[in-house]
């Protein structure tokens, strides 16, 4: 069995390719090493997948290059590439959340269709609910993005259903919330603020503290596509929630970090970012009864899991 991930060096992807290529699975792993984060944090991930006999590396920007040849004979497709991130999506910004969030995504479904791709599993976002009314937020509650990027997720959800409907492919929507663990990108709240408590730096916190995420363990996240991929689901653009089910303050969020890190560390707030909503969470119900998935990581164990990784010893000794 062979299966194609898309953004296979980033921070889901390289955990995805691994979690395959352990079960069995050979992986094609496509990156095009963008500049939205250091680049050498994902080739050092890509250089350890290419230590897997099954795994074979692929460096191309889905947005330009030919993609036929890749998606050909593959038992399924895994598209997490894109440009993530709320703030950067504003402004001149926009013009690259739209090549690597829509061009990019619309290019690979119609290779998926010239290559008659069996399934195609889609990496969306949380940030096409918006402000939600309705907490936690069930799949056909109305989409509002409160963001450029959000604009982005939501526009190659869009695309992904013109194509499952006039073409007959098979596609699964995953909306993840709020990814995080070992490996997350350093742009990201909680790397923020190990870092910053590592060094003993201010935490900076935008707004209050109280806004709300649901955060979701990225090995979680990863397994969540797996059975997607594989999946019997009902026919159309079936949407599934990917959320870790304990909702909690960012806050909140730091203090944990905190604990495990023995260290308080001086906050300061600074304003509220546009774009960025009071808070996520996801009814995972639908997850649940069809792909047979939940969340297995509790919050506080993935939070110190992620501590000691991104600091590489007990952080307890030696701080």
């Amino acid at each position: 069995m062979r299966y194609v991930v898309t953004g296979s060096a980033g921070f889901i992807g390289h955990h995805l390719c691994q979690a395959l290529l352990e079960s069995g699975v050979a992986v094609d792993g496509v990156d095009a090493f963008t500049d939205h984060y250091d680049p050498s944090l994902k080739r050092a991930n890509a250089a350890r997948l290419a230590r897997y006999d099954r795994y074979r590396g692929v460096e191309l920007d889905l947005a330009t290059a030919e993609i036929d040849d890749v998606l050909t004979g593959a038992d399924a497709v895994i598209h997490l590439a894109a440009q993530p991130g709320v703030r950067p999506s504003w402004a001149d910004g926009f013009p690259v959340y739209v090549e690597r969030n829509v061009t990019a995504s619309q290019r690979l479904l119609e290779a998926a269709r010239r290559t008659r791709v069996p399934r195609l599993v889609l990496a969306s976002s949380s940030s096409v609910y918006g402000n939600a009314t309705d907490e936690p937020t069930a799949e056909d509650a109305p989409a509002s993005p409160f963001s450029p990027y959000g604009v982005t997720k939501l526009a190659m959800e869009h695309l992904a259903s013109a194509y499952a409907e006039n073409w007959g492919l098979s596609i699964v929507v995953l909306r993840y919330f709020t990814v995080y663990g070992p490996g997350q990108r350093p742009d990201m709240a909680l790397h923020r603020f190990i870092a910053a408590l590592a060094a003993d730096e201010p935490v900076i916190i935008y707004g209050d503290g109280e806004q709300v995420r649901d955060l979701t363990y990225v090995a979680d996240a990863a397994a969540a596509a797996i059975a997607a991929a594989a999946a019997d689901v009902p026919p159309g653009t079936p949407v599934f929630n990917v959320a870790g089910g304990s909702p909690t303050t960012i806050s909140n969020v730091l203090r944990i970090a905190s604990e495990h890190i023995g260290r308080q560390g001086t906050v300061r707030h600074a304003p509220e970012q546009p774009g960025d909503v009071r808070a996520t969470s996801g009814n995972i119900d639908r997850a649940r009864r069809l792909l047979g998935w939940w969340p297995e990581v509790p919050l506080e164990e993935g939070i110190k899991r992620q501590v000691v990784h991104q600091l590489g010893e007990d952080p307890r000794s030696g701080l």
